[in-house]
């Protein structure tokens, strides 16, 4: 499972078919891999190309307005929101994925629901057990939400493991149904995952990166590291879907 999961994929995005491209072109002395490299990290960097397939990802789920969003037992907000640790008196350290943190405290705000869930994600901090999990309590009681509110999985290291520490959660706690808070581009993954584990959810993503409404222009056709990075997020994200209905 460990090839199909986590090793597979990299010889079938865009930086592994470059690299075997290549390696192949200097075997072989072929000049035709060579520009067929070219063309694949040409589409693959230009903003035009990438964010239409993560638009494409996104689209599954559309944005939910607050209003729409019908009660709950829980909020749950999926990991993979900070950044190294910072000082007790430093701001905290987001990452590009801090609108989970923010959608999961105004919904909770918003009497949504009564509980607010972060996962227990195991970081690589040094001189300390804490999870990501509960340096999410800390940074949301500083937003003014009560301890009592809040509760931290168990450990967990994948988006599998989240969805089934929040089965176990409801399955304690007698809750039937949570809204489930992820990045847009990983709601396709993250819903079938929780809805395979049994979890009743109320789907609502964040973080919208494709902008349907902005024209296209010149400069969407200009290479940039951002959009490369764009792409693979976006492609590792189908594979990764695939992955679970084939084999999970």
């Amino acid at each position: 499972m460990l090839f199909f999961n986590k090793i597979l994929p990299l010889f079938v995005l865009p930086t592994g078919i470059v690299a075997l491209l290549v390696l192949f072109a200097l075997w072989r002395k072929k000049r035709w891999p060579l520009l067929a490299a070219l063309v694949v990290l040409y589409l693959s960097s230009i903003p035009f190309v990438s964010s239409r397939l993560i638009g494409w990802v996104e689209s599954r789920y559309p944005a939910v307005a607050l209003h729409q969003v019908e009660p709950a037992d829980a909020v749950v907000v999926l990991g993979g929101i900070l950044g190294p640790r910072v000082g007790e008196d430093l701001v905290p350290n987001f990452l590009d994925t801090s609108e989970r943190f923010e959608a999961g405290v105004v919904l909770l705000q918003a009497g949504k629901a009564p509980t607010l869930i972060f996962t227990g994600a195991k970081m690589s901090w040094q001189n300390t057990t804490d999870t990501e999990g509960d340096e999410l309590r800390r940074f949301a009681i500083a937003r003014g939400v009560s301890r009592e509110k809040i509760l931290v999985t168990r450990e967990i290291v994948n988006t599998a493991d989240e969805a089934a520490a929040t089965a176990e959660l409801m399955k304690a706690k007698g809750w039937k149904r949570v809204i489930l808070v992820t990045t847009g581009w990983h709601m396709p993954r993250a819903a079938w995952q929780f809805k395979k584990a049994g979890v009743d959810c109320i789907i609502f993503p964040v973080d919208f990166r494709f902008d349907p409404a902005r024209k296209v222009a010149a400069i969407d056709f200009v290479p940039r590291g951002e959009a490369w990075q764009q792409t693979e997020t976006a492609l590792r994200e189908c594979y990764g879907y695939v992955f679970y209905r084939l084999f999970r």
